[in-house]
């Protein structure tokens, strides 16, 4: 999974870019538009057909930018065109991903989980938003999962950090430093 994201970061950040500079079209369309590309890319006839080296990179692209219609503008199907000359068009979901995580800081969003034994009430939530809106200076995203299995407290998963405030991870810690 990393090397995905390594391979792929260059090309997000060269989408980002072009979306950035596109006078015509903004950051929104440009993740419409990776996103459209992504599905396709990963549906499992399409990925079939970006794994054969029968295939050239102008016939992928043009089946993609072909199925997709009109809704892929000029600049984005040169940017495909990119991809596909170098092997990189099975990358459009990673790719896809992490323009999401860039638009996110351009436009000082976070979209933060909360994993925790139960479901938060609204006051926690509000609370617990604009205390990591004050921490990272930003507008905060909250989706929440239950997982019973902590036990108490909650695992904040917010950009690369995670934050263990359950009891399951207090307990494993206690259980670390008796052990020494």
């Amino acid at each position: 999974m990393s090397s995905l994201t390594t391979l792929a970061r260059p090309y997000a950040k060269a989408a980002f870019n072009l979306a950035q500079e596109s006078s015509t079209i903004g950051l929104s369309q440009w993740q419409d538009m990776l996103t459209l590309a992504s599905q396709l890319a990963a549906d499992e006839s399409m990925a079939d057909v970006l794994e054969n080296p029968l295939v050239s990179a102008e016939q992928t692209v043009e089946l993609i930018t072909g199925v997709a219609d009109d809704r892929f503008d000029a600049a984005f199907k040169r940017y495909l065109s990119v991809l596909g000359e170098n092997r990189r068009l099975a990358l459009l979901p990673e790719i896809t991903a992490l323009f999401g995580r860039l638009k996110q800081q351009a436009e000082r969003r976070l979209r933060v989980k909360v994993v925790a034994a139960m479901p938060l009430e609204d006051a926690q939530a509000s609370r617990l938003s604009q205390a990591l809106a004050k921490r990272f200076d930003c507008e905060i995203e909250l989706d929440s999962e239950i997982d019973e299995s902590i036990l108490g407290g909650a695992v904040i998963y917010a950009a690369d950090q995670v934050i263990d405030g359950s009891l399951r991870g207090r307990l494993n810690k206690l259980a670390n430093a008796l052990s020494r």
